[in-house]
């Protein structure tokens, strides 16, 4: 085996056990940050966490826009968006019997543009939105848009896109923001949070972004380029992301507040409630696929970000900074630990001693991470998808898991889920003190 197959086996086997990104795995495997960033076709590829935040922070550092100091961090643009929210649903579909597991971790993470409108519209960014029907059109603007030399962050749906290789039965159920930064060749050359070019048809590209009616071909433009947003404008954009956080974690709303994680974890254990999990899943069908939902989606190694409380803990030091609040950074270590408690809820949620659970995880972490190593990983997540997506046919109808086995999983995870509901209630009081004094 070659140094460099044996380095990508060593990162995968890392971000299975740890859930950690691409590039945070990656580090610590080499215990550097590695060579620099790649350069492909004038853009850099610099990765990162959050989609939203890293597609705008990667936008506005190929735009020269920084903040009165220096660039402006995903972590930072995280905050200025509004930074966390909380959600929890449980779907249930008659016409396939499916289960479906949904969780949102960011600020208004139930709308696809909230984030990035707000994040622009606070740091006074000149900002152009496209969204039409017609699919020709779009692609004539996109085409046009990257012959200029402008990147566009654009809204595709992630099974037509095609590099993530979903089943068919995913088919429309949407995506998270990429950024287009090119066109060669007959492809698009996208950023998903990439480490390598990772390039795509432009006929899947124009069928991905058509697909989802809700954002059907929508585009954002940065227009803005070579200048620094003020610091009074920057404080103000932080304070007011940071107070839209307290607002949202402290609402009432068991669907998209604090509460929503107090809901969830009775319903873990509940056998009277509709929708508790020994109600649903009373026949064990897609309790896997649930279980599974629960580590992709809160854990960095799948492919939306995670839970995002250690890249908001990072916000709130370099918040501390831009405000001139130390307290700030002091709190970035309690959201640090809730981080380390979101991880052990997935880890119980999937747990890696049970074979095929681990090879599940092993399956998933290298499919992200040959996301982020580009096209010259095209091979290696085919056949890793191949290998998840049978693996998970094989054991729809049952987990490879005992009744106890699953009894002890769900009552572990509504224990720890209480846990959480405390730990980020105190933090949201004091994170509420703290913005109110800097004001």
């Amino acid at each position: 085996m070659t140094v460099a197959k044996q380095l990508k086996v060593r990162i995968r086997e890392r971000m299975a056990r740890t859930g950690e990104r691409y590039s945070v795995a990656r580090a610590h495997v080499l215990r550097t940050g590695g060579p620099g960033a790649v350069v492909d076709a004038g853009w850099t590829l610099r990765g990162g966490t959050d989609p939203d935040a890293a597609a705008l922070a990667n936008v506005l550092a190929h735009q020269r826009v920084s903040g009165p100091t220096g660039p402006l961090s995903e972590a930072l643009l995280l905050v200025v968006g509004g930074g966390l929210g909380a959600g929890y649903i449980l779907w249930e579909f008659e016409r396939d019997d499916s289960r479906i597991v949904v969780l949102g971790f960011s600020h208004s993470w139930q709308y696809f543009d909230r984030r990035l409108a707000t994040t622009a519209d606070r740091l006074g960014l000149d900002v152009e939105w496209a969204r039409t029907g017609g699919t020709a059109r779009a692609a004539g603007a996109l085409a046009s848009t990257l012959t200029a030399g402008d990147p566009a962050i654009v809204w595709p749906d992630r099974y037509h896109l095609g590099f993530w290789h979903l089943p068919p039965f995913l088919d429309g159920h949407g995506g998270h923001p990429v950024v287009a930064y090119a066109m060669t060749n007959g492809r698009v050359h996208i950023d998903d949070r990439t480490l390598a070019p990772l390039t795509v048809p432009v006929a899947d590209v124009d069928r991905a972004r058509a697909r989802v009616g809700s954002y059907r071909n929508s585009m954002l433009v940065v227009r803005s380029h070579d200048t620094a947003v003020p610091a009074d404008r920057l404080r103000d954009a932080v304070r007011a992301g940071l107070a839209a956080t307290v607002d949202q974690l402290g609402g009432t709303s068991t669907s998209f507040a604090l509460p929503a994680w107090r809901k969830w974890s009775k319903l873990l254990v509940d056998p009277r409630a509709a929708k508790g999990w020994p109600t649903v899943f009373a026949d064990r069908r897609g309790l896997l696929r649930a279980l599974a939902g629960v580590w992709e989606a809160v854990e960095p190694a799948g492919m939306t970000g995670g839970h995002l409380r250690g890249l908001f803990a990072d916000g709130l030091a370099d918040a501390a900074a831009v405000l001139e609040e130390p307290a700030l950074a002091g709190e970035a270590q309690r959201w640090r630990e809730i981080a380390d408690r979101w991880h052990t809820l997935a880890d119980t949620a999937l747990p890696d001693d049970v074979p095929a659970i681990a090879r599940l995880r092993e399956l998933t972490a290298a499919i992200t991470a040959s996301v982020a190593e580009g096209d010259a990983a095209a091979a290696d997540r085919a056949a890793a998808a191949e290998e998840l997506w049978a693996l998970r046919a094989e054991h729809a109808d049952a987990p490879p898991l005992t009744p106890d086995e699953v009894g002890g999983i769900l009552r572990a995870m509504s224990e720890q889920l209480a846990g959480i509901v405390d730990a980020e209630s105190a933090a949201v009081r004091q994170l509420g003190t703290l913005v109110a004094r800097s004001g």
